[in-house]
């Protein structure tokens, strides 16, 4: 993949883009994600900015006639944690997407500040003690440890994961799967949740800064990065 800068001065200016611009490998995505320092997985409502609109041609998603499907970014993305040191979880309102380590501590401090602490026996205060105590759980045993398994529970319990994800509580550390008989793994697989402290350490969710001051600095970057998005834009990927 060339230069992002190319690629967006192209997309933005309605340009066609050419393959060779484009991510073809999980090691430019990982790459990709350390240059940009955010990036929506999937639609952002900005246009071009998402890891799903970098990808070449041959790494869309395919489905076969016999209903099977490929999908290299949805492989990638587990890697692209573990071996870019970067952070994933549904953070861009509510949208799963990548941030970098370098961007973490300033989102974190910004995050935290407006998404205070579950009060003390809440519900998501619940939840975010059982992930503590044991470390990390995939989310159907975390789930089943809260004792949301009844009718309609999963999609209660989803939404208190991602109000958590979102206020910086909550991560993802990896993607677990499903394996069938021949030993291959198959499905979406389930995201193997786990706390920003646990997986980067407690500095890395400090800031020197204040909230404010954090806010400032990464919407100016983000406004640099992305000239032809509005502030609304900008703003609704941070807040």
């Amino acid at each position: 993949m060339r230069s992002l800068e190319d690629y967006f001065k192209k997309v933005w200016g309605q340009a066609d883009v050419s393959e060779d611009e484009l991510i073809h490998s999980c090691p430019e995505l990982t790459e990709a994600v350390q240059k940009l320092g955010f990036l929506p997985l999937l639609d952002s409502s900005i246009q071009g900015f998402a890891a799903e609109s970098l990808l070449g041609e041959e790494c869309r998603f395919t489905q076969f006639d016999d209903g099977s499907w490929e999908w290299p970014l949805w492989e990638w993305k587990g890697s692209v944690v573990r071996e870019g040191g970067c952070v994933y979880g549904k953070f861009f309102a509510g949208k799963a997407g990548f941030i970098s380590r370098e961007w973490w501590p300033d989102f974190c401090n910004w995050r935290r500040s407006t998404h205070p602490l579950p009060e003390e026996g809440s519900i998501e205060d619940a939840i975010l003690m059982t992930l503590r105590e044991n470390d990390s759980m995939i989310t159907r045993d975390l789930r089943a440890a809260c004792d949301f398994t009844g009718k309609n529970m999963r999609s209660k319990f989803d939404a208190y994961v991602g109000r958590l994800q979102m206020a910086c509580r909550i991560v993802t550390e990896d993607f677990v799967y499903p394996v069938d008989k021949h030993g291959r793994e198959y499905g979406f697989g389930w995201s193997l949740l786990t706390t920003p402290e646990r997986l980067l350490g407690e500095e890395a969710c400090m800031c020197e800064r204040t909230p404010e001051e954090s806010y400032q600095k990464m919407k100016d970057f983000l406004t640099q990065l992305l000239p032809n998005a509005t502030e609304r834009q900008i703003t609704k990927l941070l807040k």
